[in-house]
């Protein structure tokens, strides 16, 4: 089981090939804050609304200094499919080996339908411009979770 990250802690670094099977890197958004989401799977209804939700306020969000990368376990082709499919506008990020899921905690026992059963725990980190972690929530539900994000962060 992975170990959750606390505020204040070092997001552990990465570089995950998108959609497009260029490699993306946190270090890369230094100086910028960075809300790094963890989802299950691509095209899938939750994922698909949160999604959507995190593009119909990607520019609140840049405007007020965060990018927005979505992490999955999906390999490039389908992410390159879901961003086609739903007109995404966040990054998407393919974890495969889920090395980076697990790095972040969000990777491990969770409650499915009553089941404990291993997997992608929808997770959101958010981390400030020198790369430590601001917040970090998991859990955390698909459907209105950007607005609490926005809400939370006072945006």
């Amino acid at each position: 089981m992975s170990e959750r990250l606390q505020p204040g802690d070092t997001a552990p670094a990465f570089t995950l090939p998108d959609a497009d099977g260029n490699g993306v890197s946190l270090a890369d958004h230094k100086g910028r804050k960075v809300i790094v989401y963890f989802y299950p799977a691509a095209l899938t209804p939750g994922c698909t609304k949160q999604a959507c939700d995190f593009t119909d306020n990607v520019e609140l969000l840049a405007g007020a200094g965060y990018d927005v990368i979505g992490i999955s376990p999906d390999k490039p082709e389908k992410l390159a499919k879901f961003r086609e499919k739903e007109s995404l506008k966040v990054t998407l990020l393919a974890d495969p080996d889920k090395e980076v899921l697990e790095a972040y905690g969000a990777f491990g026992e969770k409650k499915l339908y009553g089941k404990t059963v291993v997997g992608v725990i929808r997770s959101t980190v958010i981390v400030d411009e020198e790369g430590k972690v601001e917040r970090a929530l998991y859990n955390v539900k698909a459907t209105g979770h950007v607005a609490k994000i926005i809400k939370d962060l006072e945006l």
